[in-house]
């Protein structure tokens, strides 16, 4: 069997290609990738796959014109023909005073190992095995009526950046996933809930039965839901409703959306957007972070970073591009795929962690709405207009009560940022991470 083609080497390939054929600049993305996969449903193995995969992406610049172009095939002809290609795309293409690759003294001068890559390649039958005891443990809970099946996966990916600046850079990373959702109930009092976790290295993954029970428990807490009556009462949301807050703060500080005024928060910076003693943090160096890396999609050193400093905002996200745009120094944020330009991405990302328990959060709450999950999208990132679906538990007099379902949260998140108050109970799993939060003032539309 033939060696694979090392993806930095086949990225500086196509560089000095493109600049051989006239470009007078350019870089060069390169991924590979194998991966894993089990499907597991009602006590049968129902799928698994092993697939592998080489996605290239080449950009040139031609003056201050560009063009971008990706294959999959790294055979000499299909690269000369994809230069070529390329080369020609840029020469037609209009002029872009904002492209163009990053000046040398702002690229990465090192790559640090971030150990997110563990050894060796599963069995498939370790990967069947955690999926099957994962639905096994979720029918076990009383309630349960169906499964929609369990899923284990595993990869390992490679991504490299080569270009004509001087950056050459790669690394590696793998990750384990295991997931389950199951249905309890019957006939019209169905409810369904999920669990899945993911990690860099699989020896961390916890139990398949702990993954499995939890999804069960929360699909059978949700059974025989009730509504609200509308008015406006104070609002928790659980840990993995949190987080979409975060995102939704991530969206307002990107460069794009500040560069183009179509964000709610574009003439806040150095201002309180949170209450003093908020903070959320990013972090790209985390070892065995889900979202590490240790160098951006332009070649540019990544570095943690409080982008809410007790309770202000302290910067955006910004690649090259948005970073021009604003007059600013771009902030190492940028993300790319093979086919398309870079744009500003988080990295793990996690509000700080308050003083109180989640108990005594909401001991003070006499009548309120404790949100386990979302549905639909209904956010306006030019007023920060808020509005979701959503369901959970009523808070009566500081305890969890009767699961509530087919009501609607509202407010502003201006206004949301601005009455935050996180518990203490952060644990960073996901990615993207928050404690449980409270928010008064919000409208709660129900019955």
């Amino acid at each position: 069997m033939s060696t694979p083609p090392d993806p930095l080497e086949l990225a500086a390939d196509l560089v000095r290609r493109a600049t051989a054929a006239g470009a007078d600049a350019a870089d060069a993305v390169c991924f590979r990738g194998t991966s894993l996969s089990v499907n597991w449903r009602l006590g049968a193995l129902e799928e698994l796959q092993r697939a592998e995969g080489l996605d290239m992406g080449l950009r040139v610049f031609v003056g201050q014109r560009q063009a971008i172009v990706s294959t999959t095939d790294p055979s000499p002809r299909t690269l000369d023909e994809l230069v070529a290609r390329a080369v020609a795309m840029a020469r037609v293409a209009p002029d872009d005073d904002l492209a163009g690759l990053a000046p040398p003294e702002l690229l990465a001068r090192s790559i640090p190992d971030l150990d997110l890559d563990a050894p060796g390649e599963p069995d498939p039958q370790r990967l069947i095995e955690m999926a099957a005891a994962c639905e096994d443990a979720a029918h076990s809970i009383e309630g349960i009526t169906n499964s929609e099946g369990a899923e284990a996966g595993w990869q390992r990916s490679t991504a490299a950046l080569a270009a004509s600046n001087g950056f050459s850079g790669t690394w590696t990373g793998t990750s384990a996933s295991l997931g389950t959702a199951v249905i309890a109930g019957s006939g019209l009092g169905m409810e369904r809930d999920s669990e899945h976790r993911a990690v860099r290295h699989i020896d961390e993954m916890p139990s398949p039965e702990e993954i499995g029970r939890e999804a069960a428990c929360r699909a059978v807490r949700k059974l025989g839901p009730d509504k609200l009556p509308t008015r406006a009462r104070p609002v928790v949301f659980d840990p993995r409703t949190a987080r979409s807050l975060l995102g939704h703060l991530s969206d307002a500080i990107s460069g794009p959306a500040v560069a183009r005024g179509t964000s709610f928060l574009k003439s806040r910076m150095g201002e309180p957007v949170f209450a003093p003693g908020v903070s959320v943090v990013e972090d790209p160096l985390r070892p065995r972070g889900l979202r590490s890396r240790p160098f951006d999609g332009e070649g540019l050193a990544t570095s943690r970073r409080r982008l809410i400093d007790d309770g202000r905002l302290t910067s955006w996200l910004l690649d090259l591009r948005s970073a021009r745009q604003l007059g600013l120094t771009p902030t190492g944020h940028a993300s790319r795929g093979a086919s398309g330009p870079p744009s500003p991405s988080v990295a793990n990302l996690w509000l700080e962690p308050g003083t109180m328990s989640p108990r005594e959060l909401m001991a003070d709450i006499e009548d309120g709405l404790y949100i386990t999950f979302l549905i639909g999208f209904g956010v306006n990132g030019v007023t920060g207009d808020y509005s979701r679906g959503v369901g959970g538990f009523r808070i009566e007099r500081g305890e969890l009560t009767t699961p509530v379902s087919e009501v609607t949260v509202a407010g502003n998140l201006r206004d949301m940022f601005a009455r935050l108050v996180p518990a203490n109970d952060l644990e960073l799993i996901r990615g993207t991470d928050a404690p449980t939060v409270r928010i008064d003032g919000l409208t709660v539309a129900g019955r």
